[in-house]
């Protein structure tokens, strides 16, 4: 299985809109995050998990030809705003793009894009195959297991594919969610910042101690802000801890 970390930044992106932090940080392009996405090839299936403003430009630098699935996590902006970019995929499938997803979300992209959908849909528009996700499934030859956990009050899905379990925006994980990504190989988690505590995302000190309860091997940080420094912040977090960065590659 090769991972794709397609974008790693929170949901402003870093730097934000008008370069805020920009000069702290531009001694490292690897502190450049666009907005959170993964790429999973395995077993010969392409799966997207996310779409956020920047896929486009994540697609191309990454060299993206197909997309079998596309894996959403939940319904901000900063995870669907690229669902119009999608469109060349389901062109050359010849078919709607498989979306997996909660119930909630399925209903929020209806109405944000509905021009998409129904009788109306707009000639040319993204195709979609819009899927409730609340129960293990297979994707080709990979096991997807949907992991229920909360962004603040919002109820989102995490992923588990194979051994790799993705957790974007979390604050809190439950006990059920926790056996389902026990014994994953690697992890990818939110992590927003150092501290303060924040009401609806997880900071890296609380992200580290759920890797280390969990006793996953491997571990990558995601969704960082602008006040995170790659390699100062490497250094200090354990070896099997590391922030993710745009474009990172890895096997499993």
């Amino acid at each position: 299985m090769k991972i794709t970390f397609l974008g790693t930044g929170t949901s402003m992106g870093v730097p934000v809109a008008g370069g805020f932090r920009r000069e702290e940080l531009a001694h490292d392009p690897r502190n450049e995050r666009t907005r959170c996405s993964v790429w999973i090839q395995s077993n010969g299936t392409s799966i997207l998990v996310d779409a956020g403003p920047e896929f486009r430009i994540q697609s191309i630098k990454a060299k993206i030809q197909h997309i079998d699935h596309l894996l959403i996590t939940h319904e901000h902006m900063d995870h669907v705003a690229g669902l119009d970019d999608l469109r060349v995929y389901s062109y050359l499938n010849k078919a709607p793009i498989p979306v997996h997803t909660s119930k909630k979300c399925i209903e929020e992209i209806k109405t944000r894009f509905n021009y998409m959908f129904g009788e109306d849909k707009y000639p040319g528009s993204t195709s979609l195959d819009l899927i409730e996700a609340n129960a293990p499934f297979k994707l080709g030859e990979n096991n997807i297991t949907p992991l229920p956990i909360k962004h603040g009050s919002l109820e989102i899905l995490g992923f588990r594919i194979n051994d790799f379990s993705y957790l974007t925006d979390v604050k809190h994980i439950p006990q059920k969610t926790k056996e389902l990504i026990r014994g994953s190989k690697v992890i990818a988690m939110g992590a927003l910042r150092w501290e303060p505590e924040h009401p609806t995302h997880q900071t890296i000190p609380e992200a580290v101690e759920i890797i280390e309860e969990l006793e996953i091997p491997k571990a990558f940080l995601i969704h960082m802000n602008s006040y995170v420094d790659h390699e100062p912040t490497n250094q200090r977090l354990p070896d099997h801890i590391k922030l993710a960065y745009d474009q990172l590659t890895l096997s499993l």
